[in-house]
């Protein structure tokens, strides 16, 4: 059975609605009995929680009521609610909950040091919510007491994901995902106890929005009426990485205006509504912004890499174009103050994955030059092949990692298979026969030029002498030890290997 409570509450089994015609006041309680997640929850708290402090005379027999009416609808489907001490819990089963699958994703976005995998487990999280938490059963008050922890992550994996897309220079995704018709929906489920009500501008504030002036002031007097179009409601501009990273955006797509107009509201709502102004990090976007900063144009340079065309590629320092497939998410980039931080991406787009099949020597030039154009006139057949091409350097890196992941070795066997039936026999200009890849595989070739070095490495007894970087956060994957020894006396992701 399936429990949908990330929007309007759905019960359903096969594809069938359960519940349905139920009580507004039973399905509350069910949804209560659902977030716990197998913990107790007093009858005294239920009374609380339905009756929103003021319960009648007869509140806990109408509740030992719902719990029958439920128990009877939800035994033949195996869902189960048990009495405990004063309280109820309903038993952990088989059956599935949106809000438990959200929390594993944002978990597993957390644990992961692979930024394309953090992506993808965001995607899938905030794909689950369908409009405010319980949309047709609580009221706004209720859902701030029960969803202040879901909407706080949903609101950080918002921001994680809109900053690893600028990582990945994909400004224009984080532009769809920011502008206000699809902030408007879905998280103004977020409750006011997350994002109070009071930063909204007081009545009679002086206006500060208006045309910039040359040094980017803002002349009295030139309010505008409301939110400008694409920008986020005014009660998410607190939300301070949000409008860090949509002002980034902005100024990337070549609208400085906007930008700069963006921080001039979301001055005046954090001025107006709480008497700070905008953090020391968005102040000083706000001036690289006037000056026209020429570094904010793409996303920081890894600081250890190579320039091959217009892409940056990681360092060779594996001994093996499998190796290097993998270290091109265990590499350095820097936050937008600098810093050096672990585990940038360096597979930011399908260019940067046809480059490296070149610069690798997987690829002849001209084949290069012709899937870039390929790729620049199918840009979703593109995505889809950097999607798997990351999904595959994730499984051999945790198949070189660890020679047991027999799960692993198994979604690398897969995509090793597809590129030998793909690839044919030549004879080179040295007169001796080379396994090539040619042009009809398409956009997959560089994927598959990776997976035949893959399963050339996994033949090789070497495969048991690779050795991976200590370092948390780095990963660096080389051919033996003395290859480690000697990359990692540089310090260069500051550790230095054991003497």
């Amino acid at each position: 059975m399936e429990f949908r409570l990330l929007g309007s509450f759905e019960a359903g089994h096969e594809g069938e609605p359960v519940l349905a015609g139920s009580r507004r006041q039973e399905r509350c309680l069910l949804a209560v009995l659902l977030l716990e997640d197998g913990r107790v929850v007093t009858t005294d708290r239920l009374i609380d929680l339905l009756w929103s402090g003021n319960p009648p005379g007869s509140a806990r027999g109408t509740v030992h009521t719902y719990v029958g009416r439920l128990r009877a609808r939800l035994r033949p489907y195996g869902v189960v609610i048990e009495t405990r001490h004063d309280g109820y819990a309903l038993v952990p089963g088989q059956h599935g909950v949106d809000v438990r699958e959200f929390l594993d994703l944002t978990a597993r976005a957390a644990a992961t040091g692979d930024p394309g995998e953090r992506l993808r487990c965001h995607d899938r999280a905030l794909a689950l919510w369908r409009g405010p938490l319980l949309a047709d059963v609580v009221d706004e008050a209720l859902r701030g007491r029960l969803g202040r922890r879901l909407a706080e992550l949903r609101l950080s994996a918002l921001e994680q994901r809109a900053e690893i897309l600028l990582a990945m220079g994909r400004h224009e995704q984080v532009l769809a995902d920011l502008a206000a018709p699809s902030l408007g929906a879905p998280l103004s489920a977020v409750p006011s106890s997350v994002v109070p009500s009071s930063v909204a501008p007081s009545a009679g504030a002086p206006a500060t929005d208006g045309p910039p002036t040359a040094d980017g002031s803002v002349p009295d007097g030139s309010a505008l009426a409301g939110p400008p179009s694409g920008f986020p409601a005014d009660d998410l501009l607190s939300r301070e990485r949000l409008v860090l990273a949509l002002m980034t955006a902005l100024y990337r797509a070549g609208r400085q205006v906007e930008a700069l107009a963006l921080y001039r509201r979301t001055r005046r709502v954090l001025v107006d509504g709480v008497g700070v102004e905008p953090g020391a990090e968005l102040a000083a976007l706000h001036d690289r912004i006037l000056r026209a900063d020429p570094r904010l144009d793409r996303p920081p340079a890894p600081l250890y890499a190579v320039r091959v065309g217009d892409q940056w590629l990681p360092w060779s320092a594996g001994g093996h174009p499998a190796l290097e497939f993998c270290n091109t998410y265990a590499g350095w980039g820097a936050d937008p103050t600098g810093v050096p931080t672990p585990g940038s991406d360096w597979l930011r787009g399908y260019p940067t994955l046809a480059v490296w099949a070149g610069h690798h020597d997987l690829a002849d030039g001209p084949v290069v030059e012709a899937l870039l154009r390929r790729a620049a006139e199918q840009p979703t057949e593109a995505a889809g092949v950097l999607a798997d091409a990351r999904a595959f350097r994730s499984a051999l890196h945790a198949c070189l990692t660890d020679p047991q992941d027999g799960a692993a070795f198994g979604a690398v066997a897969t995509v090793v298979q597809e590129a030998g039936r793909s690839a044919v026999l030549t004879r080179g200009e040295d007169g001796l026969a080379h396994w090539r890849l040619p042009p009809s595989a398409g956009l997959r070739l560089p994927l598959y030029a990776a997976a035949r070095a893959a399963g050339e490495l996994l033949a090789d007894p070497r495969r048991f002498t690779v050795r991976r970087c200590p370092s948390t956060g780095c990963g660096w994957l080389f051919l033996d030890a003395s290859g480690r020894r000697r990359w990692c006396s540089l310090a260069t992701c500051g550790t230095r290997p054991a003497s």
